[in-house]
């Protein structure tokens, strides 16, 4: 498909406005539309399909469906042994849904020195998945050092998949920790994978797979099928490691 023929979504347009995600590009990777909205039912429908939207502040909202797909099966998560021993040592206390709003913010913040420091995670984005959390379909883990927020990762849960958007360290770990946590729960709650996007070598570090994005789907459709939690979540598990 040339770029000239990119697909545009018109905002309010229904939420299945998206195109085949067969359809993608294949460079860049999974570029499937732009344009549209960052409303919930559209935002609910596109992760339901294996469409996530990803753009700098400059630009229209992307969609993308890449494939491979990076996925992450909550019992393959390797869990290092420097960071196993930050999980025993029991400094830390971790929650789910208490802070929200400031778990997306601390996402957010710059990570690289003017002019690079330009974020994804925009203030539309952040009011778009403040109203998915206000209606339960969206979902932080906080980690706390000595009292503080430390670190944590955000995003979207539906039926039995967990679509990860991003997470940040204040502390050594401090996100890997919150991954380990929320993998033990996902894992206790029978929740079939969690959704990374895109491969990283620092996800297949941690035990995430590249796998080809017909089996991505096959997998989405037997999972989000399932009732799954909405609503604000509590970490019931046990978290020895």
């Amino acid at each position: 498909m040339p770029a000239h023929a990119l697909p545009w979504l018109t905002p309010g347009s229904p939420p299945h406005a998206f195109p085949d995600v067969r359809e993608a590009l294949t460079v860049p990777n999974g570029l499937l539309a732009a344009g549209g909205d960052l409303a919930p039912e559209r935002l609910l429908y596109a992760y339901r399909h294996g469409i996530f939207p990803w753009y700098h502040d400059r630009q229209p909202i992307l969609w993308w469906s890449p494939d491979p797909r990076a996925v992450l099966f909550p019992q393959n998560l390797h869990i290092s042994r420097s960071l196993r021993k930050r999980l025993r040592q029991r400094r830390f206390q971790a929650g789910f849904d208490s802070a929200f709003a400031a778990v997306v913010a601390a996402c957010a913040a710059p990570r690289k020195p003017p002019p690079e420091d330009g974020s994804w995670i925009t203030p539309a984005m952040q009011s778009a998945y403040a109203e998915l959390y206000r209606l339960g379909h969206a979902h932080s883990i906080e980690i706390r050092l000595d009292g503080e927020l430390a670190g944590g990762l955000y995003g979207v849960a539906l039926g039995g998949v967990f679509f990860g958007e991003s997470m940040f360290s204040r502390r050594p770990d401090a996100s890997k920790m919150a991954l380990a946590c929320l993998a033990r729960q996902l894992q206790a709650w029978d929740f079939g994978f969690i959704d990374c996007q895109v491969q990283s070598a620092h996800l297949m570090r941690l035990g995430s797979a590249a796998i080809p994005r017909h089996e991505f789907l096959a997998r989405l459709e037997q999972f989000a099928r399932l009732p799954g939690r909405p609503g604000p979540w509590q970490l019931d598990v046990s978290l020895e490691f």
